[in-house]
C-alpha cells in the first residue's frame, strides 16, 4: 500500500529487543529502600517536634536537643531525605529541614542537616543518632543550647545562653523599631521581626556559618535572600552581644531600627539594588527622628571632608565589606546615608521610597540606578554625585 513499507522479520527482532532494552532501563523504579525508611523514621520525628510529644521523638532515636526548642512557636516543621550513604548497620543521610515559626514567617526556613543512623540488627529498624548542621550550612539557635522566647508587641526573641531581662531590652527596641520603619517605608510587610540573640560572637558566628573574624566589630545583621518577596519568607535579625553591648541607648535603638528597615525592605531588594542604596536607606530610617546632626552620626566622613578628602564617588559594593578596614567601612556606610538623606531633603521622602522600589524592580544591575534616577529624580548618576559631594562639604564641612 502506498505511504507504507514492509518491516523484514529480522527487523521486527531488533525493534522488539530495543524495547525491552528501553522497558529494562526505564521501567524500573530505583526506590532505595534504606532512604525510603530513613525518610519515615524522619517524619515521625518531625510529627513528635510539632506536638512536643518528647516519648515519640525519643522512640525515633536520640533525644539530644529536643528540649532546646520547644518553647519556639512552630508552625511547620519537615525533613526531606536528598542522599543517604549506608555502610553495614551504619547510615549517613543529607537531608533538608524546613520550618517555619507560627505568627512570623511567610515562608519556611530551609537548611541543611547532616543525620547520622544506626539499624537495630534484631528489629532492623533504623534510628537517628546525631541530628547536625550540614557543613555548608549554618547552625541553629538549638544547636547552641535552649532557647528562650521572649514576645513583644511586634517582635519574637530567641535568645540562647542570655537572661531573661536582656531578651526583654531586645523586644522593648524591636517593638519601637517596627512602627519606626512603618512610619517611613510605604510598602507592604508583615511589621513584625525576629530577634536571635546567641551567647557571643563565636555564637553569631555559627548561626551564619561563617569565621567570627568576619563579624567582629558588626552589632548585628538581618539574614534573608533579596530578589522579591517569594525569595524572603523569612528573615532574621542576628545579634552579635560582644559588639552591641559596647553601643549607647541611641545606638542601640538605631541597629535594631536599621536591621528592621532590612527585613520591611527585602522583597524590594534585588540583586540590581547597589549596597550604598539599601545600607544609606536603613541607615537614614536608624537616625529618622533622632536630631542627630550629620557631623555626629558620620565622623569619619567628617574627618575627610574637613581634611580636603571629599569622596569623589558613591561607595562600591565592596566598600561594604565585613573584612574591610574599619574607618574604610564607616565611611562608606556614612557616604550611603548621606546620600539617602540628601535625596529626602531636596526631592522628598516619597521620592526616596519610590526610588528604591524602581532601583529594585530592574531586571540587572546595569542601568538600574540610572534609570531610575532619571525616572524617578529627573537626573543622571554624574549629576547626583556632583549634588551629593556639594552636600557633603555642606552639612560636614
Amino acid at each position: 500500500m502506498a505511504g507504507r513499507r514492509r518491516v523484514s522479520g529480522s527487523s521486527v527482532v531488533a525493534l522488539c529487543l530495543l524495547l525491552v532494552a528501553l522497558v529494562a532501563c526505564g521501567g524500573r523504579t530505583g526506590a532505595d529502600p534504606v532512604r525510603a525508611e530513613v525518610q519515615r523514621v524522619l517524619d515521625r520525628r518531625a510529627a513528635a517536634v510539632l506536638a512536643h510529644d518528647a516519648t515519640a521523638y525519643a522512640r525515633t532515636g536520640t533525644a539530644t536537643g529536643f528540649g532546646n526548642l520547644g518553647a519556639i512557636p512552630l508552625a511547620e516543621w519537615s525533613y526531606r531525605v536528598n542522599q543517604v550513604d549506608r555502610a553495614g548497620d551504619t547510615a549517613t543521610a543529607r537531608v533538608e529541614l524546613r520550618y517555619r515559626v507560627e505568627g512570623y514567617d511567610r515562608g519556611a526556613v530551609a537548611t541543611g542537616r547532616t543525620v547520622r543512623l544506626s539499624r537495630d540488627g534484631t528489629a532492623g529498624r533504623w534510628s537517628v543518632d546525631s541530628d547536625r548542621p550540614a557543613k555548608e550550612s549554618g547552625q541553629q539557635p538549638w544547636d547552641q543550647g535552649a532557647v528562650e522566647v521572649v514576645r513583644g508587641e511586634h517582635s519574637l526573641v530567641l535568645g540562647v545562653g542570655q537572661s531573661t531581662a536582656a531578651l526583654r531590652s531586645f523586644a522593648g527596641l524591636a517593638d519601637r523599631a517596627v512602627p519606626a520603619v512603618s512610619d517611613a517605608w510605604d510598602g507592604d510587610w508583615a511589621r513584625r521581626v525576629v530577634v536571635v540573640v546567641p551567647r557571643s560572637l563565636e555564637g553569631m558566628a555559627g548561626l551564619l556559618g561563617s569565621p567570627a573574624s568576619s563579624y567582629r566589630g558588626i552589632a548585628a545583621v538581618t539574614t534573608g535572600e533579596t530578589g522579591g518577596r517569594e525569595h524572603a519568607p523569612a528573615d532574621r535579625v542576628v545579634v552579635n552581644p560582644d559588639a552591641y553591648g559596647l553601643l549607647g541607648d541611641l545606638g542601640k535603638q538605631v541597629v535594631l531600627t536599621h536591621e528592621t528597615t532590612h527585613v520591611a525592605t527585602r522583597s524590594d531588594t534585588t540583586s540590581a539594588t547597589p549596597l550604598w542604596l539599601s545600607e544609606g536607606y536603613a541607615d537614614w530610617v536608624g537616625y529618622r527622628g533622632t536630631g542627630r546632626a550629620p557631623t555626629q552620626s558620620a565622623p569619619e566622613l567628617t574627618r575627610g571632608v574637613s581634611e580636603g578628602r571629599t569622596p569623589g564617588r558613591l561607595p562600591a559594593d565592596e566598600d561594604f565589606g565585613f573584612t574591610a578596614d574599619a574607618d574604610e567601612l564607616a565611611r562608606a556606610y556614612e557616604s550611603g546615608w548621606l546620600a539617602c538623606r540628601m535625596i529626602a531633603a531636596q526631592w522628598g521622602e516619597d521620592r526616596l521610597n519610590a526610588l528604591y522600589r524602581a532601583v529594585g524592580a530592574h531586571d540587572e544591575r546595569a542601568g538600574a540606578v540610572e534609570d531610575a534616577m532619571g525616572e524617578v529624580l529627573g537626573t543622571t548618576p554624574q549629576e547626583f554625585t556632583r549634588r551629593w559631594r556639594e552636600y557633603l562639604r555642606t552639612e560636614l564641612g
